[in-house]
């Protein structure tokens, strides 16, 4: 099951996406992760065919099943920070 979140109207929604190819080795460590992207973008992506931008910065365009892989920590963190912070 892929990870919640709590839709406000302060902040965008995000969900997870990723790629269905993972990499192995330093260089691609992002494709081996699900990613939080806000939703607005992620439904642009699914009409248009361009490239998504993830909260952590990883750019691709969105075609795996993201309950596959884990969730980047850096992606994470950054939803984490922001919930605690109140911009929710």
């Amino acid at each position: 099951m892929a990870p919640t979140h709590l839709p406000t109207r302060q902040t965008p929604v995000v969900e997870p996406e990723v790629r269905e190819s993972p990499q192995t080795g330093e260089p691609g460590d992002h494709d081996r992760f699900t990613h939080y992207v806000r939703q607005r973008e992620l439904e642009r992506s699914r009409r248009t065919g361009k490239p998504v931008t993830a909260l952590c910065g990883k750019k691709w365009i969105p075609d795996g099943d993201p309950s596959k892989y884990p969730m980047c920590p850096t992606c994470s963190e950054i939803v984490a920070e922001s919930f605690s912070r109140g911009l929710e």
